[in-house]
């Protein structure tokens, strides 16, 4: 019987881990526009004076091992530290501490993620043992910090009732003063059985934490990770739905490059005799009897990227839409410019 169980559970494993996630959805097909007015204001000139954005909760992401990059002075109210994860086996792994952040002195969070859309499935299974453990441990782990922050990134798209019964059982489990915060992926619009329901999962946190970036991504066509059309869209869905008092607005502090051409494929061999004839190549080498050769292709690589003025012109635009809090992924990645226009309340 146990091998039955074990067997069945290694082909669900299979079927999941081959399906594409269905659960990310991004504007990246959104057709490039030049700003309109109602935007084109919070973009400053290089070189002018950026203004200080003023907000009640400013949070940021620290990866565990990288805590020396949060400098003392920093103008953070909480932080998010990145993080405990669901290994193999459903068991809370990699738990970070929380005296790591001594330079710190605000409210931290301990943040939680499940790598993998076979792994969330099983994690989630209302009833199961191990779903159990999981909720037990989470509650012990945050002993040493002010709340608790889910970040669970491929949730199946028939997972999203047990995502909803796993969060109510969590909450209910949890101390009634830690803070209880969930990140959630950036939307504009209600999408159809939708595993990250904002309306659903709404009632369920202290806080939610939008992950407005990535509205372009490395496999998608060359774009800004957070354009200020998309992070408008973003926003006023979320203050629609969420609201003011329990919404944290993501920022970005990372870009991303593109090639024009990814070379990197495997070659039947009249593609590679076409390369060496397209080439010019002469100079072939064995490397312990194998064949090889290098070739320079003429490769175009576009850059986006983040800096005071872009993120300037984003926290601007949230704080003329009365949005309270920020958040930032993450500490380590930005210019140090930044720090000189955030406020805190």
């Amino acid at each position: 019987m146990m091998k039955q169980i074990i067997c069945l559970f290694m082909l669900i494993l299979t079927m999941f881990n081959s399906c594409s996630s269905a659960s990310k959805i991004t504007a990246s097909d959104e057709k490039d526009q030049n700003l309109d007015d109602s935007l084109i204001v919070f973009v400053h000139e290089h070189g002018k004076v950026l203004p200080v954005s003023t907000f009640k909760e400013v949070w940021g992401y620290v990866i565990a091992g990288q805590e020396a990059a949060l400098k003392s002075g920093m103008p953070l109210t909480d932080v998010c530290h990145f993080g405990a994860e669901v290994d193999v086996y459903g068991k809370l792994t990699a738990v970070p501490k929380r005296q790591n952040l001594p330079a710190f002195s605000g409210k931290a969070h301990l943040t939680v993620t499940c790598a993998s859309q076979a792994l969330t499935y099983f994690t989630l299974l209302p009833g199961s043992p191990q779903r159990s453990a999981l909720i037990s441990d989470l509650i012990a782990a945050t002993a040493g910090y002010d709340g608790l922050n889910i970040d669970f990134e491929n949730i199946p798209p028939r997972s999203g009732e047990a995502f909803l019964s796993f969060l109510k059982e969590l909450k209910a489990g949890l101390p009634k003063e830690k803070i209880f915060s969930i990140a959630l992926y950036g939307r504009t619009r209600q999408l159809a059985n939708d595993v990250y329901d904002y309306e659903k999962i709404k009632p369920l946190a202290d806080r939610i934490f939008i992950m407005a970036y990535d509205e372009h991504w490395s496999g998608s066509k060359p774009g800004p990770v957070s354009s200020l059309r998309w992070c408008r869209s973003v926003a006023e869905y979320s203050m629609r739905v969420i609201g003011a008092e329990k919404l944290v607005m993501g920022i970005p502090f990372y870009g991303r490059a593109w090639e024009s051409q990814n070379h990197s494929r495997a070659l039947v061999y009249s593609t590679t005799e076409k390369l060496l004839e397209t080439h010019r190549i002469k100079d072939i080498s064995y490397e312990n009897g194998i064949p090889t050769f290098d070739y320079k292709p003429d490769v175009t690589v576009k850059v986006y990227f983040e800096d005071e003025y872009s993120i300037s012109a984003r926290m601007e635009l949230y704080k003329s839409m009365n949005i309270k809090a920020v958040g930032f992924w993450r500490i380590g990645q930005e210019t140090s410019k930044v720090w000189d226009i955030i406020k805190i309340e």
